[in-house]
């Protein structure tokens, strides 16, 4: 269930929308349900995420991070389109570690072994970027599925200030946005 956006304008949104793809192994192309979002929370469909009426609450100067997973990514710059945003770049890269011996945690994947995440960067308007020294690169161990590092809100925060922000999709409460999704709550 889709519930209303909350009023804005917001200056910054930072979405993890529960994009609905299936994983398969590789050698028979066999389905393995458990594996996918779906059975983690409801999904929705790229039609269903671009159709929100995320322009309706935007700032005329926003920047948008948008979480894809890399085997989405057309379905990524599709949403940005729609929502009213022009792509500019990778804004941050996850490499996961494994949250028991800190190596590189390797996931399931789709033509490779997946181990990081892609955050993407796409502005409507000119928002000014404050802070220069903001990385791309954020190493941080897996923790629940889906669940992003709580590192990547403060570099988002760095980079653009202390401006008006929106989490889309969020499953947990982080000072300075507003949580927005149907799972506000789950990491408490």
């Amino acid at each position: 269930m889709i519930v209303p956006l909350p009023p804005g304008p917001f200056s910054v949104i930072y979405a993890d929308p529960p994009w609905s793809f299936m994983a398969w192994r590789s050698t028979k192309d066999r389905r393995f349900p458990s594996r996918t979002a779906d059975s983690h929370y409801p999904t929705l469909t790229t039609e269903e995420i671009s159709a929100l009426p995320v322009p309706s609450i935007c700032a005329p100067d926003c920047a948008l991070f948008l979480w894809v997973p890399s085997c989405a990514l057309p379905e990524g710059l599709r949403v940005i389109d729609a929502w009213g945003f022009a792509f500019k770049t990778v804004a941050f890269v996850w490499v996961k570690r494994n949250r028991v011996n800190g190596l590189l945690y390797w996931g399931m994947g789709h033509w490779t072994r997946s181990g990081a995440e892609l955050c993407l960067l796409a502005t409507r308007g000119k928002p000014a970027r404050v802070g220069r020294g903001v990385h791309q690169v954020v190493e941080a161990a897996v923790r629940e599925h889906s669940r992003k590092p709580d590192e990547v809100r403060d570099r988002i925060v760095r980079l653009l200030g202390d401006l008006p922000r929106l989490e889309l999709f969020a499953r947990e409460r982080a000072a300075g946005f507003v949580a927005w999704g149907d799972e506000v709550g789950v990491f408490a």
